[in-house]
């Protein structure tokens, strides 16, 4: 076996266990990290394919952003995950029974497909000018589809002032700090004189 097949498996693995416990996982923080692995290790998957710049994009977007924000929100909001996984058993069987019919299906699928004559010779590259496969992407990108991608950034810019909206909340119990009122104070009422004596506590 070569070290691309050795890698190729490597990460393959690390992909399925990475998703398969994200689901089982119990503590939410740790459903997290686990989905962090099975992004790192498709990006490794990518790299593999010849596609560094989709897997540079996962990492950075995915695991960079949307990872470390469900990981966040898991964090700071006060969910209760024990009373949505009480109601989670109750569609255990039934997504059990889908599970099963999904993989019956794909072990048909995979058991009855063939690759025509000559499938190899069809199969080729889009022309492009660029020398490889970043340029080739960024050519396409901000060229063809510039208004497209500049929409989708607005949309994602409009969606994270959402979610800052909604998680944003001021309590009255808490302490805050007053900028002002730090500045202003006056040193004679802000400290007090202790005397004392040998021996004893304040």
């Amino acid at each position: 076996m070569t070290p691309a097949v050795i890698a190729f498996y490597c990460f393959a693995i690390s992909t399925i266990a990475g998703g398969l416990f994200t689901v089982i996982s119990r503590n939410p923080v740790h459903s997290v990290l686990w989905l962090i692995l099975a992004f790192l290790s498709s990006a490794g998957l990518f790299v593999l394919l010849g596609a560094e710049f989709v897997a540079m994009l996962l990492i950075i977007v995915y695991v960079g952003a949307v990872a470390v924000l469900f990981l966040f929100v898991v964090m700071m909001l006060d969910v209760d995950f024990a009373e949505l996984k009480a109601e989670m058993a109750k569609y255990l069987p039934l997504g059990l029974l889908i599970g099963v019919i999904v993989l019956m299906q794909l072990a048909i699928a995979l058991g009855a497909w063939q690759f025509s004559e000559g499938a190899e010779d069809r199969v080729v590259a889009p022309a492009l000018e660029a020398p490889d496969n970043v340029a080739g992407i960024g050519l396409i990108l901000y060229d063809r589809y510039i208004l497209a991608f500049q929409l989708s950034g607005l949309i994602l810019l409009v969606a994270m002032v959402g979610a800052i909206v909604l998680t944003l909340r001021h309590r009255q119990d808490i302490k805050r700090q007053d900028v002002l009122a730090q500045m202003y104070r006056d040193p004679e009422k802000a400290l007090e004189m202790k005397d004392v004596k040998p021996g004893q506590g304040l």
